[in-house]
Parts: structure tokens; C-alpha cells; sequence
């Protein structure tokens, strides 16, 4: 993936920097549900990983920088799906990784804060923006052996609903709530023309 313009990582044959970065990681992912966004600053993150605040900006020059890493370098979740040609299949685990993967607190409050900040911060819109991308190009190689690839409007409608019932509705998604999503997602792929017929699944409703 193409690094963000406002990202910039220390060599990655380095291991002593790598150990370096990964614990700074680990102690703002501890931080960030407990302080808020806004309470994470570089002052507070150099203090608790022991490092200077001029470590801090070789990594990531901005917090924008720094809330991308812990979105996309978020923990393992056991349900992130193979590529497959069943897009049903690929398209359900997809979205619970996603669910799974925001569940973790500091994920959350990342998700949260880039998206508040992007509408008055350059960098916090760019990551956004980046993110974006990262995660459609992950999805469409997930899908690469159905044949099948999805353009923006199909990937909102997958992941919006998700998002929407988290962030908005406050209530939990359920893996029924998420085969339904699937199900209408299937529908109107195919009624657009970008599905198949008899392709959503190697196994029919």
C-alpha cells in the first residue's frame, strides 16, 4: 500500500527502532481509552513508553500519523476471511472482522477521532481518506477468486450500515444483523449488474 504523505516510518531493518515503536504503540492503544483523543499527547505517550518526544515525530510527524498506525495495526481478529470464491462467504467475514476489530476500545476512539478531526485537519482527512482505500483494496483482493470487485458506492453499502448501527444507533451488530446486511448487499449488487447471477454464493440462499 502507498505509505500517507503525512506518514513516515524509521528504517524497518532497524529491529531496535521496531521494538521501539511497537511499544509505543502498545502504550497509546493502553492510553487512548482512557484519556480520550484529545488527552493523548505527546507529552503524555513520550512520559509513559519512556522515549522523547523527538522519537515520538520521527515516527509519526503528526497524531493523525499516530491514530492511522492504531487503526490499521489494530489486534488480530480471528474471523478476518480468507479470499474466496463464495462472495457471500468473503463478504461475511469481512464485516465481522470489521465489528470484531472496532470493538477494541482504542480502535474505537481512533475511529472516532480521525473522523471528528477530518472535516478541519488536513492529515486527520487523509488518513481518512487512506484508510479508505486500504480497506477496499483489502476486501476486493479477499474477492479476487470470485471474480468479483467492488467500486466505492458498493463498498459504502456494505460497511455503512455496520457503521451506522455502531456509531449512531449505539446497539450491538449481531451476526444475523450482519448476514442481513449481506443478503440486501447481494440483491442490489446484483440488480446493478455488478454481481453475477447465481454468483453471490456457491451455495444459494
Amino acid at each position: 500500500m502507498q505509505q500517507p504523505l503525512h506518514r513516515r516510518r524509521p528504517t524497518p531493518g532497524n529491529p531496535r527502532v521496531q521494538r521501539t515503536r511497537r511499544r509505543i504503540l502498545a502504550v497509546a492503544r493502553e492510553l487512548l481509552p482512557e484519556v480520550g483523543p484529545a488527552g493523548l499527547t505527546y507529552a503524555l505517550l513520550a512520559e509513559r513508553a519512556d522515549v522523547t518526544r523527538q522519537t515520538l515525530y520521527r515516527h509519526w510527524p503528526t497524531r493523525a500519523a499516530l491514530l492511522f498506525d492504531l487503526i490499521l495495526e489494530g489486534p488480530d481478529v480471528d474471523t478476518y476471511p480468507e479470499p474466496d470464491s463464495d462472495v457471500r462467504t468473503v463478504a461475511t467475514g469481512w464485516l465481522r472482522s470489521l465489528r470484531d476489530g472496532i470493538s477494541d476500545p482504542a480502535t474505537r476512539a481512533a475511529v472516532l477521532a480521525v473522523t471528528a478531526q477530518a472535516d478541519h485537519d488536513p492529515d486527520s482527512a487523509q488518513a481518512l481518506a487512506r484508510i479508505r482505500r486500504d480497506r477496499q483494496a483489502a476486501l476486493n483482493t479477499l474477492l479476487e477468486p470470485s471474480g468479483v470487485q467492488i467500486g466505492d458506492d458498493e463498498y459504502t453499502l456494505l460497511y455503512g450500515p455496520v457503521l451506522a448501527r455502531l456509531f449512531l444507533d449505539r446497539d450491538q451488530v449481531t451476526d444475523a444483523y450482519i448476514d442481513a446486511v449481506v443478503s440486501q448487499w447481494l440483491t442490489t449488487l446484483e440488480s446493478a449488474g455488478a454481481l453475477p447471477r447465481g454468483g453471490r454464493s456457491a451455495a444459494e440462499d
